[in-house]
């Protein structure tokens, strides 16, 4: 019998802060009683290099500050034990128990089912930490529920042939028990309804909550009432309240030659707005004039909503409340009331509207010589949908042929002088869907970015990193951020050795090449099957961006400085930087940092949301696109591997789906994780990540929005 070296395993060779900080943690629970000082650490980790020595230092001083390590002797540190007791966040798994994430621990906390005292998934708790028995994961149960996340649940009704007793069926993933309805809360629902249930009580010891029917959606099945019970499912608002309409409609809209006065009027500049085909809300506009001194002034022209919603208004208290507006496959969710989104702020054309502008002189190689930030009239002259500005940069012809065609030349050096700066190129396809007046999915099509998108996009990000700039460094006062951490330099490792097995070659010696290597990487994979995964497993690789008061700079976009002031009709941070601009501009006194960040923290959690809404759309439509197709055949590829199944998606229209380790009933099959594969224990037969696979659709499930499939290949 033939014997294997065990593999060594890969040091890393670059460390950025979270990675390092991590090992560091690490090497002090391992050893809870030992002392470590900085040179023993640098040497059990292979440090070498005088950068990350520095940044080791810098890592010890970071955690001493945070308590989870203490400096006893002068150099020498020792491990800080956490107290028994934590809060955290209960993220429940399918088996019913749940690990409670923590910022007071490094490890998640596991919680066994039956200590999990009535805890739902999102439930902010407090954890009795058991004894750890070393190096076993932590353990505990929870001993208090200090907040819901959730009391709404969307499910089914059912009620017993002889009308006793009444449940909502949870349909909602993360939920694992059914609400019992008294039949005096049942609220007009009848058996088969699809409706959404509130808890109202749950006694320990009792197996269900007790809840009531606090509204009743609509027939199973029917558009509406499912598109109303995912809206519910991830706790956004499905309805605007018909008060906050009716204030809407009171809002004076004529643009008095008063307030026209106060404004730099721009209603004669060229403008136009490029936007979706079946857009309404126009948040942007372009102005294109050439100035005498052959320079070009490009005005950014973006609805003056905060002209209209005051701060702490009723509007503005449910604006904040929702933080973005919610896009769905058939709809949006407004942020605003529609008279002041679609109607009042949309920069809709030939219309005198008053916008927030950043007006830029620049030349011809899109360097900025000047910049001008305040409040404008202006008159679109045009709204063009992306195709057919599209069609102007294409043919050279048609109407503001020549705005559009400098402004996208001056695009392109925008773009390539960003790339060559380290900017991130992900594109991903988006997959949508033909929808018919019932809201029936007939078709799927794909929608990839071309040149009229980039135009639009690097004037907007334009704005977006020169009015973060000129508040944060030029104002040197507290703002609003759209901030990407750098990437886990562990994860981009792992990255790099799995797609070695594509034939691609993703290496850096340090992090300033990490984006030119990943643009070299999604630049070869255009195309190609395993496009889709490539770019999935990418972007899994980085941090995700989100709001802050906190400037840590964006690495996607290798920016030093950059917000959302772009989009203000449809997300709330946008409102805020507004407003913070206003203030600053006339003198105002600097916002306190923290009540920022509370507002950045909630609208970067409602924009998690709003993201998890889409995408259960996505996977509904998906479902109700394939439940007539039982029986078919589809090429697939394999787009994830884990103990359950493997997840498989149809080349055509890349509708993701699974097969169930149950339904590969040739052979046992053995996980592996390291590999992202599964093998066959008799056949050796091997099924792995990225490989193409021939698979037949077997089962629909539109409530779970699951779709399942079983290999088509005889085994």
């Amino acid at each position: 019998m033939a014997h294997h070296k065990k593999k060594k395993k890969k040091k890393i060779s670059t460390f950025n802060r979270k990675t390092l900080q991590n090992y560091v943690m690490n090497i002090f629970r391992d050893r809870p009683k030992q002392y470590f000082n900085y040179k023993q650490l640098a040497k059990k980790i292979g440090i070498k290099d005088l950068r990350t020595k520095q940044l080791l230092n810098e890592v010890l001083e970071s955690l001493c500050e945070q308590g989870k390590i203490e400096e006893e002797r002068r150099g020498k540190y020792k491990f800080v034990p956490t107290t028994n007791t934590v809060t955290g966040t209960v993220q429940l798994i399918a088996s019913g128990s749940a690990f409670v994430i923590s910022e007071d621990t490094e490890e998640d906390i596991y919680i066994p089912r039956k200590f999990m005292g009535g805890a739902l998934n999102g439930d902010t708790v407090k954890v009795k930490v058991w004894a750890r028995r070393m190096k076993k994961r932590p353990e505990g149960e929870i001993i208090e529920i200090i907040k819901r996340h959730k009391t709404k649940f969307a499910g089914v009704v059912s009620i017993t042939n002889d009308n006793n007793i009444a449940f909502l069926i949870v349909t909602e993933k993360n939920m694992p028990y059914d609400i019992f309805i008294p039949m005096k809360d049942l609220n007009g629902a009848t058996h088969g309804k699809k409706a959404i249930a509130e808890i109202v009580s749950w006694v320990e010891g009792q197996k269900n909550p007790v809840g009531k029917i606090v509204d009743v959606l609509g027939d199973v099945g029917d558009n509406n009432a499912e598109m109303h019970a995912i809206l519910a499912e991830f706790n956004l608002p499905y309805k605007f309240p018909e008060y906050l309409n009716d204030l809407a409609d009171k809002i004076p809209t004529e643009i008095t030659k008063d307030e026209i006065a106060k404004r730099r009027d721009m209603r004669k500049v060229p403008t136009f707005t490029i936007d979706p085909h079946d857009a309404k809300d126009f948040d942007d506009a372009l102005s294109y004039q050439v100035l005498p001194n052959g320079n070009i002034e490009v005005g950014i022209h973006i609805a003056d909503v905060t002209h209209y919603v005051k701060e702490g208004s009723k509007i503005d208290k449910e604006a904040y409340e929702r933080a973005t507006s919610v896009y769905l496959v058939d709809r949006t969710v407004p942020m605003l009331p529609e008279k002041l989104s679609n109607n009042v702020c949309s920069l809709r054309p030939n219309e005198e509207k008053l916008t927030y502008s950043a007006v830029f002189e620049l030349d011809e190689n899109a360097n900025v010589k000047k910049q001008w930030f305040g409040r404008t009239v202006i008159n679109s002259d045009r709204r063009f949908n992306y195709a057919e500005a599209q069609e102007v940069i294409e043919t050279g012809k048609g109407d503001m042929s020549e705005e559009i065609l400098m402004l996208d030349k001056l695009a392109k050096k925008l773009k390539k002088r960003r790339f060559a700066n380290g900017s991130i190129s992900f594109e991903r396809i988006e997959v949508k869907f033909h929808i018919d007046e019932n809201g029936k999915p007939t078709g799927i099509y794909f929608k990839e970015a071309k040149d009229s998108n980039h135009l639009i996009e690097e004037f907007m990000l334009l704005a977006n990193r020169k009015v973060a700039y000129y508040i944060g460094k030029t104002l040197n006062k507290p703002s609003v951020y759209r901030i990407h951490e750098e990437p886990d330099m562990e994860k981009l490792h792992s990255f790099s050795e799995f797609i070695k097995q594509f034939g691609y070659d993703f290496s850096f010696k340090d992090e300033t090449e990490v984006a030119s290597s990943i643009n070299k990487l999604l630049k070869e994979v255009k195309g190609k099957t395993e496009q889709n995964l490539i770019e999935q497993l990418a972007v899994r690789s980085m941090a995700k961006a989100e709001y802050s008061a906190d400037n840590v700079g964006h690495y996607g976009l290798a920016f030093d400085y950059y917000t959302h002031f772009t989009s203000p009709i449809r997300r709330y941070p946008d409102m805020m930087v507004h407003r913070l601009l206003t203030r600053y501009m006339s003198g105002g006194k600097p916002e306190m940092t923290n009540i920022l960040n509370e507002k950045c923290k909630h609208s970067s959690e409602m924009e998690r949301r709003a993201v998890m809404a889409e995408r259960a759309s996505i996977k509904y439509k998906q479902a109700e696109f394939m439940k007539d197709k039982l029986g078919y055949v589809f090429d697939a590829v394999i787009t994830g591997v884990t103990e359950r199944g493997l997840f498989v998606e149809i080349k055509e229209n890349k509708i993701e789906g699974m097969i169930a380790m149950r339904d590969l009933d040739d052979d046992f099959y053995i996980f592996d994780d390291k590999n992202y594969c599964i093998t066959g224990e008799r056949s050796k037969k091997k099924f792995q990540l990225g490989d193409p696979i021939k698979i037949q659709l077997v089962k629909v499930n539109m409530q779970n929005r699951s779709i399942d499939f079983v290999p088509a290949e005889d085994f």
